[in-house]
């Protein structure tokens, strides 16, 4: 398989322009004793922009001459390893410290390295990402909106979201057909609950958006909800539901 088919297959674009990177590594703001781990870094473009002295740069790259070439190409300043590995089968380590996710992602599968991360989210400080906009506006959707759909809750219930600039095609060494978004995901903080509800709140999710035409009690009707009990408006749409009454069901109601 040449190169150009190797790419394809992994959706590798690689960011090019140095104003761009520039910019993201500003927002990104490396510090001192940090530890990233850089989603598919192919030839370092982000990486270099956050290879800095006593900062730990974990990269991840399923494309094995991405890893060869960037074991020669960077040995410091910061701490290096390189993995060859899908990051969907890859785990989070424990350390004594927070984890900095970044990443130029793979349009074909953002959307599911971001809900893996929502298992490890008390791992993780921050998460910047370059995804596509059409993306980017999904996961930072807002109530009663078109954007406020299932990705936007599944990620608003454990992270705080906001798109910090766009990116032109033309930023990149092949350019996409779509325009992109850097955004950055922090985890929520002082919730009242965690992770071991996070399956029944998908479920919900998924449910409630099962017929967008159907209101939420329609939507719902198997759980057998009391919908007094619970002081939320049955014949609203799920669109028009804020991620608190999400939050609120998948507590109270176990599917």
């Amino acid at each position: 398989m040449n190169s150009r088919n190797i790419r394809r297959k992994y959706a590798q674009n690689y960011l090019i322009d140095p104003a761009i990177l520039f910019e993201m590594a500003t927002v990104i703001a490396p510090k001192e004793n940090d530890t990233f781990i850089e989603i598919g870094p192919g030839h370092g473009a982000l990486t270099n922009q956050i290879n800095k002295k006593n900062i730990n740069i974990i990269c991840i790259d399923i494309d094995s001459d991405n890893i060869d070439l960037m074991n020669n190409k960077f040995k410091g300043p910061a701490n290096f390893k390189f993995i060859n590995q899908d990051i969907l089968n890859f785990e989070l380590p424990s350390i004594d410290s927070k984890l900095r996710i970044v990443g130029n992602l793979p349009y074909n599968i953002s959307t599911q390295i971001m809900i893996k991360f929502i298992d490890d989210f008390e791992k993780i400080e921050d998460m910047h990402f370059l995804v596509q906009k059409e993306v980017a506006e999904k996961i930072n959707g807002k109530v009663s909106t078109k954007n406020w759909g299932k990705l936007a809750l599944k990620i608003s219930a454990f992270f705080e979201t906001e798109a910090l600039f766009d990116v032109p095609p033309e930023a990149f060494d092949i350019k996409p057909k779509v325009n992109s978004s850097f955004i950055r995901l922090i985890p929520r903080k002082n919730l009242n609950y965690d992770i071991s509800i996070k399956d029944n709140l998908f479920k919900i999710i998924d449910l409630a958006f099962s017929s967008k035409r159907k209101n939420i009690k329609n939507n719902l009707k198997s759980l057998n909800i009391s919908w007094d009990s619970f002081g939320l408006d049955p014949t609203l749409r799920s669109e028009n539901l804020p991620v608190e009454d999400f939050i609120k069901l998948a507590k109270e109601c176990d599917i």
